[in-house]
């Protein structure tokens, strides 16, 4: 089962696309338009280009910061080299690389679009996310671990997911996932050969 994690707010602990209006571009036209998406008056693409409209800082400056400032959540760095996990981001990918390279991490990143769903890689997936733009990512993965307001919209839906902390309770749990498998793989060869 492929792994697929969000960045902002996943991997970071606090959302680094958030960080960078704050420093560099206008919070308060953040306020006023991120309730229009919620209502869904304008796009995610909208709100995004409305945003960052407001950063006209160089790039080289803005990554510069957010290699200083960007804390990834815990046990990312296991968890990455454990299960290669694809980065799927609404975010941008010439933020997230030079973080990961901070990190040590050399991973896939598909970043920039927009509805995530349709970056999924093919065949079974758990999806690790936490916000807005993680909704239609999560309606098709087979697992799903959410955290704050993806968390809240599955509850609001009634949909199965496991929440979590950091990356140290999802590893553990894809463990356990992969010895049920394991077991369930045994337990059909000692069925066929007749061995227990």
């Amino acid at each position: 089962m492929r792994v697929v994690l969000d960045w902002d707010g996943t991997v970071t602990e606090t959302d680094s696309l958030f960080m960078v209006l704050d420093e560099f571009g206008d919070r308060e036209i953040f306020e006023r338009v991120e309730g229009r998406l919620v209502s869904g008056s304008i796009s995610f693409k909208e709100l995004m280009e409305v945003e960052f409209a407001t950063v006209t800082a160089p790039v080289a400056d803005v990554v510069a910061f957010l290699v200083e400032h960007v804390r990834v959540r815990t046990g990312f760095s296991e968890l990455a080299q454990a299960h290669e996990p694809l980065v799927l981001s609404s975010g941008f990918e010439q933020l997230i690389r030079p973080v990961l390279a901070r990190e040590g991490v050399g991973l896939a990143v598909r970043a920039n679009r927009i509805g995530k769903r349709r970056s999924l890689p093919p065949g079974p997936v758990v999806f690790v996310g936490d916000g807005y733009s993680d909704r239609c990512a999560a309606l098709a993965a087979d697992r799903v671990f959410a955290r704050d307001g993806l968390a809240d919209w599955l509850d609001r839906k009634g949909l199965g997911y496991e929440r979590f902390e950091d990356f140290y309770e999802v590893a553990t749990a894809l463990e356990g996932l992969a010895r049920d498998r394991l077991g369930g793989a045994v337990d059909a060869r000692t069925r066929n050969t007749g061995r227990k």
